[in-house]
């Protein structure tokens, strides 16, 4: 079920995760330190520093030896960051062609693209978390493994929405206008809810994003927020049993790559979680029986990631807080071997 990376597959995966966060710092840089505008104005016979971001232009003060300074250190290191970074997306344009032909491409590139749309708004990592089959490559990426069988094979992608953690005043800015769906039109101009306030929305090809949240322990006193914006188009979550369990999990975050070989964050729940979520939803009744097996696979694989090569044991003190349910469901389910027992026999012939 999984397959080591090689040496050199590894080596190429960590200098694109180092080459990437490079990137993502510079990147932050522009956003926070060299956005927008300064430009010298003349009022009341007296030159005054302006900075515009957006549509919001403020005054910095008359010239004097320190506005001068502030003008000169955000200009030089305008071009500089300018120049980073166009460096650093060579870079990534070269090591994408490697990573593709060594075989590390993994993601799909539409659940790549809309992730890192939404690492933009900052909403990533915050108010939005990947659940689902998707997370199999994070853990993937943090354990240095493939999953050989069509495991992750999928054409969606799960979005847990956190709506307890307040969406900061920059997030807020920049998805104000047009809501989760927005942003999910900036990858696709074809994305749409399937129907007004629907949890999912679908492109012209059938890819299918969904907006869940945890239903809540007393559903009709369900006040939660349940949407990005209150925009009538946009992405309303539906609450599901169980992601109560995810959305208090210990977080990870791991840098996978997609299928053109570029690298995506992709922030998660702890496999450990996900194995005992997935175990558990195997057992429901009403579970089909071809997706009950299937979680049941995906289960068994993020446990062996998670004790085989992240030294995560299934038995640590935190994970005694699930419920009864959720640890009796995995003890049922998983079938843990041992470390001799992780990994698949490498092929002694070629592809032919």
């Amino acid at each position: 079920m999984l397959r080591e990376l090689t040496g050199e597959q590894r080596r190429q995966l960590i200098d694109t995760q180092q080459v990437y966060e490079a990137w993502q710092h510079a990147d932050d840089q522009r956003q926070r330190r060299f956005a927008g505008s300064m430009r010298w104005v003349e009022r009341s016979g007296a030159e005054y520093l302006l900075r515009k971001v957006r549509q919001v232009e403020n005054s910095l003060g008359p010239k004097s030896s320190q506005t001068e300074k502030a003008f000169a250190a955000f200009s030089e290191g305008r071009v500089q960051n300018k120049d980073l970074l166009a460096g650093l997306a060579d870079r990534l344009n070269g090591l994408a062609k490697v990573n593709v032909a060594m075989g590390l491409g993994r993601v799909p590139a539409i659940a790549a693209r809309i992730l890192r749309r939404c690492a933009e708004t900052d909403l990533l990592g915050k108010q939005l978390l990947v659940v689902g089959t998707n997370a199999l490559f994070a853990y993937e990426a943090l354990a240095g493994v493939q999953i050989t069988s069509g495991l992750t094979a999928t054409g969606d992608i799960d979005l847990l929405f956190d709506s307890r953690r307040r969406i900061s005043f920059v997030t807020g800015e920049r998805v104000s206008q047009s809501g989760l769906i927005g942003v999910l039109r900036k990858v696709d101009r074809s994305f749409k809810p399937l129907q007004p306030r629907a949890f999912r929305a679908a492109n012209r090809d059938g890819y299918l994003v969904d907006l869940i949240r945890p239903q809540a322990r007393h559903v009709l006193n369900d006040n939660a927020t349940t949407s990005i914006t209150q925009h009538a188009d946009d992405l309303d979550s539906a609450p599901m049993e169980g992601l109560q369990w995810l959305i208090n999990a210990p977080k990870v975050e791991a840098v996978a790559i997609d299928e053109r070989g570029y690298p995506v964050s992709m922030p998660t729940v702890d496999p450990r979680m996900f194995a005992l979520h997935k175990a558990w939803l195997a057992t429901l009744p009403d579970r089909s029986a071809v997706k009950a097996m299937r979680d049941r696979e995906q289960a068994e694989a993020a446990a062996r990631i998670a004790t085989a090569y992240l030294a995560l044991p299934l038995d640590s003190e935190h994970l005694k807080r699930p419920p009864a349910a959720l640890r009796d469901a995995a003890a049922a389910t998983l079938s843990l071997p041992g470390p001799s027992g992780f990994s698949e026999d490498l092929p002694i012939e070629p592809d032919w």
